[in-house]
């Protein structure tokens, strides 16, 4: 779930690019989550009527929630319009890793953390010469509120049966930066092939991965989720190269190297105990 998700976000991030000539980075985000939460929330109210209402006990979360979202992508956005996707995937990573640190009481996921933060840290020797600093300091705030994402999006998991608590925040999302966009974009942000290419990121970058997010965080710690998100750095990298062109230096390779390894040692060695069989999670997508 966690690799498909960081394909989809990745491919849906290449996507977006295609649109910050003509509605920026702030239009970008605003078509990326309107269309995600009008669609989630329209399949909600249609398939589970008043049972996908959320309880007013529930309103701090999604607000929450929300508000990071909103925040989360447009700080991401506005990177990846100054440095290239891969590198800026890596360097948000920075988030989850700190949050793995934090949260972690075993020494092997400390050194699986330490060794994706030595990729993170490989790329700041190109920041001023090579990455434009704007660039990178949106990627290091976009990783601040994915670390919050990831706390909240588990929250949402244990509070929401199905994808409730996520639909609704997606709601918050919408409403809370369709004013940048609009103000910013105006109507540009309603041409057809914006509009077109808007729901596809939408559906590829906010629905899919957002979904795959929420259920792994109902088996997995967000200590050991953190750190398996390190496969979204190799996943933005290849993206990058295939669907926008954009090369990466030996040294950036590298540093993406280290924290796509770490991933793959932090998931050797997880617990198999927490393992849930495949035909669980398709009832839960269903319902």
């Amino acid at each position: 779930m966690v690799a498909f998700g960081a394909l989809s976000v990745q491919v849906g991030a290449a996507l977006a690019t295609k649109l910050f000539a003509s509605v920026g980075p702030q239009g970008a985000t605003t078509l990326r989550l309107f269309f995600a939460g009008a669609a989630m929330i329209a399949g909600t109210l249609l398939l589970r009527g008043k049972k996908g209402l959320p309880l007013r006990g529930h309103f701090g979360v999604i607000v929450l929630f929300g508000l990071d979202l909103a925040a989360m992508n447009l700080s991401f956005y506005e990177s990846i319009s100054r440095i290239p996707l891969g590198v800026a995937v890596t360097i948000e990573f920075s988030g989850p890793l700190c949050l793995s640190l934090v949260t972690s009481r075993h020494r092997r996921d400390v050194a699986w953390a330490c060794v994706a933060g030595c990729g993170v840290a490989l790329l700041g020797t190109g920041v001023g010469s090579v990455l434009n600093p704007a660039g990178v300091a949106f990627a290091l705030l976009a990783g601040a509120f994915w670390a919050g994402y990831i706390l909240a999006s588990q929250q949402a998991g244990k509070r929401f049966s199905s994808l409730d608590g996520l639909t609704w925040a997606l709601g918050v999302a919408a409403l809370a930066i369709a004013p940048f966009g609009l103000i910013t974009r105006g109507t540009a942000l309603f041409a057809p092939r914006v509009l077109a290419i808007g729901a596809g990121v939408g559906a590829l970058s906010s629905i899919i991965p957002y979904s795959m997010d929420l259920l792994t965080l109902r088996r997995v710690s967000p200590r050991r989720f953190g750190v398996m998100l390190s496969l979204g750095p190799a996943f933005a990298a290849l993206a990058g190269l295939v669907v926008l062109g954009q090369t990466l230096s030996a040294r950036e390779w590298i540093a993406l190297g280290l924290v796509a390894g770490a991933n793959a040692g932090a998931s050797l060695s997880s617990d198999s105990s927490r393992s849930v069989p495949v035909d669980q999670v398709g009832n839960e997508l269903a319902a």
